[in-house]
């Protein structure tokens, strides 16, 4: 008897440390994995000093203006589009060298807006076309695609419907374009509502560091970077060598740009031409518009970064592309690794010996690398517009929050897009002007599933738990701060959302005002 249960203890004690070093494998595999990623966003910050002093200027003027067409996509945009189109007609450009198309897919009485507004332009002398599908195929790229041979321009200009184009900014653009090997011109989105809650803040600090920091790096480097799908303006001969606007990933605009790029045709940033926008106002139209952008990014990688890893493109310029197409992934990363915190801090304590605390203590080292990378280079993103670098840092803690709040959402998508699973374009809802800005009525987003914010609400809670686990083991106390932190971005998150789905719920049973023409 004795020797049979000294057996089952051998065994048992076998199996566990097989789970064990299976497990601290796995969590240190994906930690690193973060890790690179985070370390990639240094890379960037070097890159960005590097190249701050290589500021891109026109090869010369153009004598003769060229023609250019604005386009404007537009679906059921009610709140804006009269905005939009008031701006895209009043800019500053020849009118006999200037079209403006306006591309409008809607299915409420925006439509009706739209069309009204683009008649009395008309009356004024601009060349404007109202264009409307009732098939929404291929969405906006789909309508970008079916306007391009009636659209009279050589340069094509698209702005979102949320968007304000300045006077000025096709003759300080159209410039660039005297360089034959210039594709594209983007410019930087500046935001309206930016200081209207945390989320705005937040989500204001992400795209200065996308454009300030991302865009700066990867064009004055030689690097592959992406249309933003807005505030920019195309050379059309780029956008039909390249295969034209295609509609097989969620990310029209990425997925373009790399098979311009590919074609050869190069990419000029103006950061100091801002384009205002308006920022979703609350959390599922936030998620939403992140859904979107993960799963077309992850779908643009299967598509196109085999072609992009055998070419004969520059090795810097392969692994620069990879990881651009492939950061999205880390969101899938990040909840994988979520998901074995709580069986790794088990394990490692029942079967590891006293030293156990080295790899935690190892793991989370690597962990907090990761996020000083994030916030050096969102502090290095808001000091080149000279705002407090204190309180950037002080703001980092919310910036990770949210980051960690969305990464369920996120993996969603990435999994569907590694599943191949097809799913419509959804458009971020526009609030606009309205006078309650600050509480705006709710507008629906379908593709916001009530299950999934159920499930980022117990991710917070499983991380309360593993919280309390921590606190009962004292070698893994270390990584309280960080399990804390992971439990308020899901909170934050999901109880943010919750609200959203319950007030729309309760706005959308009362009656709406009819508003005035």
């Amino acid at each position: 008897m004795t020797g049979t249960t000294l057996t089952l203890a051998a065994d048992a004690t076998g199996v566990g440390d097989a789970l064990r070093w299976a497990l601290t494998i796995a969590y240190i595999a994906l930690l690193l994995t973060i890790c690179i990623y985070g370390l990639h966003r240094y890379w960037l910050v070097y890159l960005y000093r590097k190249h701050q002093r290589h500021i891109p200027r026109p090869k010369r003027w153009f004598a003769d203006l060229p023609r250019v067409t604005i386009q404007l996509p537009i679906f059921n945009e009610g709140a804006v589009a009269q905005r939009i189109i008031d701006a895209a007609c009043a800019v500053d450009y020849p009118r006999d060298r200037l079209q403006v198309q306006v591309l409008d897919d809607s299915t409420d009485d925006s439509a009706d807006i739209a069309r009204r507004c683009a008649e009395e332009w008309k009356k004024q002398g601009i060349d404007i076309q109202y264009r409307h599908r009732t098939d929404r195929t291929g969405f906006k790229a789909g309508a970008l695609a079916d306007a391009m041979p009636d659209a009279t321009g050589d340069f094509i200009a698209i702005f979102d419907a949320d968007f304000i184009p300045n006077p000025a900014f096709l003759k300080r653009t159209i410039h660039y374009f005297t360089d034959d090997q210039v594709g594209m011109v983007q410019t930087r989105w500046t935001h309206l509502n930016r200081e209207d809650s945390w989320l705005t803040r937040g989500q204001a600090i992400f795209l200065d560091g996308h454009f300030l920091i991302e865009h700066t790096a990867r064009s004055r480097s030689g690097a592959f970077m992406n249309f933003s799908g807005t505030a920019g303006i195309w050379r059309r001969a780029a956008i039909e060598q390249a295969g034209g606007w295609q509609h097989d990933t969620l990310t029209e605009d990425l997925d373009l740009s790399y098979r311009a790029q590919l074609r050869g045709w190069n990419f000029v940033f103006l950061p100091w031409v801002r384009c205002p926008a308006e920022l979703p106002p609350e959390i599922n139209a936030f998620k939403s518009q992140q859904h979107r952008w993960t799963k077309g990014s992850v779908q643009t990688a299967l598509k196109l970064l085999p072609r992009v890893l055998t070419s004969r493109l520059p090795l810097s310029v392969k692994v620069e592309a990879f990881f651009h197409l492939t950061c999205t992934m880390v969101y899938l990363y990040m909840t994988l690794m979520t998901l074995l915190f709580y069986p790794a801090i088990y394990v490692n304590i029942r079967f590891a010996g006293s030293e156990s605390w080295v790899g935690v203590f190892l793991a989370l080292t690597f962990f907090a690398m990761g996020t000083v990378s994030a916030t050096v280079y969102y502090v290095a993103s808001q000091k080149i517009q000279h705002r407090s670098v204190w309180k950037t840092i002080a703001q980092t803690p919310l910036l990770m929050a949210i980051g960690i709040g969305v990464a369920l959402s996120n993996a969603v998508a990435c999994l569907e897009a590694l599943f191949r699973h097809e799913s419509p374009f959804i458009r971020t809802p526009k609030y606009g002007d309205r006078p309650a800005a600050r509480k705006p009525r709710i507008i629906p987003i379908p593709s916001m599933r009530l299950s999934i914010t159920f499930l980022e609400i117990a991710m917070g809670f499983y991380m309360l738990e593993c919280a309390r686990l921590s606190l009962t083991i004292t070698d893994t106390i270390v990584g309280l701060p960080f399990l804390l932190l992971f439990a308020s971005g899901y909170f934050y998150v999901g109880f943010s959302s919750l609200y959203v789905h319950i007030r729309g719920y309760l706005d959308n049973r009362r009656p709406v005002e009819p508003q005035a023409a």
